[in-house]
């Protein structure tokens, strides 16, 4: 097994940067679409089955389990079919049609639960299935994408000096947030190599990541319904929440003016540096952030007019900082 993800390890990582055109921004986006199965959690996932194959929790007929909806379940899936083990992704009624009917195909097994949790989400139920899963099977592995340090750890190691490679000198970084692996990672190594960068984290309205009030969330690929432990641990100089409407208006606009169809997180991202940027003095500044996934899985959502007609209600933007 540890042939095959060193194999997988080659399809991973060194994306490209795409500079682009933002008031006087010397503005950078990380297009980590391009990893192998077309989202930065590849990297996360790559890490913790490589640790959990090291450290002897994972072998050949380890059942590995993961609740996740997304690009997550997607990155498990497709390694875990490469390396002939089962992976069951415990999914909820939120999920992308798109997601759902991909995961599906490449899968071991899907478990939808129906059952709303007490924030009125289903990430707790989700959660509750996945232990129920591993209490019943003897050889199952847990990746737990938000208390597993293995997950940060990839960005830390691998996202985080790539970053710091590519410029001398960095002064803002801006990253969507959900399991927070990605920023926490992130945030720890580029502190250490820029001690004066400010690193923003990027959530949807409605998630209890920064312990706001939780409701109904439309849009899928940030945010969530428990704050992760991870979190805890990211070096966070502010945190800015963003509106659905907002989110699908930046994803087109994203598209439009820089030729980049991310995702949602890709367009909260995109909608949160023209904000927090727009009353500010910005020659010179040095600023990245990252391109989540493509916006493919976002046909039927973001960017399809009908959808996004329904999506009723927009706040002001949102900027706190510690």
């Amino acid at each position: 097994m540890i042939e095959k993800l060193d194999a997988i390890s080659q399809l991973v990582g060194n994306t490209p940067l795409k500079k682009l055109q933002l008031y006087d921004l010397d503005i950078y986006a990380k297009l980590e679409y391009n990893n192998f199965t077309g989202s930065v959690k590849d990297r996360a996932a790559l890490n913790v089955l490589k640790q959990g194959v090291a450290n002897g929790d994972i072998d050949q007929d380890t059942h590995i389990v993961e609740s996740s909806s997304g690009n997550f379940a997607i990155a498990l899936a497709t390694m875990c079919k490469e390396l002939g083990l089962k992976f069951t992704a415990v999914i909820d009624p939120n999920i992308n049609a798109l997601y759902e009917r991909y995961i599906s195909l490449i899968a071991h097994d899907v478990v939808k639960v129906e059952k709303l949790d007490k924030t009125g989400g289903y990430l707790l139920t989700r959660i509750e299935t996945v232990k129920d899963i591993c209490a019943k099977e003897k050889n199952s592995f847990w990746t737990n994408q938000y208390e597993n340090p293995n997950n940060y750890l990839a960005y830390y190691n691998g996202l985080g000096l790539e970053i710091a490679d590519s410029f001398p000198a960095l002064d803002y970084l801006f990253v969507a947030v959900s399991s927070c692996g990605t920023v926490t990672g992130l945030s720890q190594r580029l502190k250490e190599i820029y001690p004066n960068i400010k690193v923003i984290a990027v959530d949807v309205e409605g998630s209890v990541v920064f312990d706001c009030q939780p409701k109904k969330r439309n849009v899928t690929g940030l945010g969530a319904s428990k704050r992760p432990i991870t979190i805890e641990k990211a070096k966070l100089d502010g945190f800015i929440h963003v509106s659905e409407q907002n989110i699908i208006k930046a994803s087109r606009d994203l598209l439009e003016e820089q030729q980049i169809f991310g995702g949602a997180s890709t367009g909260a991202s995109y909608h949160a540096i023209k904000e927090y940027f727009k009353d500010k003095e910005t020659q010179g500044l040095k600023v990245v952030f990252l391109c989540h996934d493509k916006g493919y899985a976002y046909m039927n959502t973001v960017y399809d007019d009908l959808w996004a007609q329904k999506i009723a209600g927009s706040s002001q933007l949102e900027t706190i900082d510690y």
